[in-house]
């Protein structure tokens, strides 16, 4: 495949929109590569699966879709589209078949950090904004990071609670980058994840944030993604 063909679809998570990809974005497109942004409304996964599906559509050729925290979920049903070459997941979900946000997080092990998500409003969910650097962006530099904490999207129960129908990942090569300081997704989970899904890892230091904090360690995993597809 012709790295030209190759158009990188970044799929931002809950409680966040794509513009947190602005640095991956830079350094992709200063690389020579076709890049492209989904702005989800993160309402339900049905809606979110059909807003990058829409995306997918509108590339010239195949496309690498990269996922951060919910929008791994996402990418795991969207990927299935014959237009998708392959998968890389930035500190995100990756659920199997049947399983969603909520089902991975919900027993969590002994001592593992809990996200400060507050109780749902009108069906949507935040984080507390006091605890949100902290939990999400505790590497993001302060001025950024409040103001993440302040322009939050509320993220859907519905997109928590969607179950993933075919994963992506079964059929299609995926790469993982784990967030070894996340404290969102604990770290052992997201090797476990990217263990079940045959993914090739790489594990960096960084915040749940840490497409944000680290925008070249992310752009060169999805570099070597791109890069092994093309081949």
């Amino acid at each position: 495949m012709n790295p030209s063909a190759l158009t990188i679809v970044l799929v931002h998570g809950g409680f966040v929109d794509g513009s947190g990809w602005e640095g991956v974005y830079g350094i992709l497109k200063k690389e020579g590569y076709n890049v492209a942004i989904v702005q989800n409304p993160t309402t339900s996964l049905a809606d979110d699966v059909a807003f990058t599906k829409r995306v997918i559509a509108a590339q010239p050729g195949k496309t690498l879709l990269v996922g951060h925290s919910y929008g791994g979920v996402v990418i795991t049903e969207a990927g299935t589209d014959p237009n998708v070459a392959g998968l890389v997941y930035v500190a995100a979900f990756a659920p199997d078949k049947g399983e969603s946000v909520a089902s991975l997080i919900k027993n969590p092990p002994p001592g593992a950090p809990v996200p400060p998500i507050l109780p749902p409003q009108d069906g949507f969910l935040l984080l507390d904004p006091d605890r949100f650097a902290a939990s999400f962006a505790a590497d993001v530099d302060e001025p950024k990071a409040s103001f993440m904490a302040a322009s939050q999207v509320p993220w859907g129960v519905d997109a928590l609670a969607g179950e993933v129908t075919v994963p992506a990942w079964k059929s299609k090569p995926s790469w993982y980058l784990v967030a070894i300081d996340d404290r969102m997704i604990p770290p052992p989970a997201q090797r476990e994840m990217s263990r079940r899904a045959g993914s090739i890892v790489t594990e960096v230091p960084g915040s749940h944030a840490v497409y944000v904090s680290r925008p070249q360690a992310v752009a060169s995993v999805v570099e070597k993604a791109a890069a092994a597809l093309s081949r």
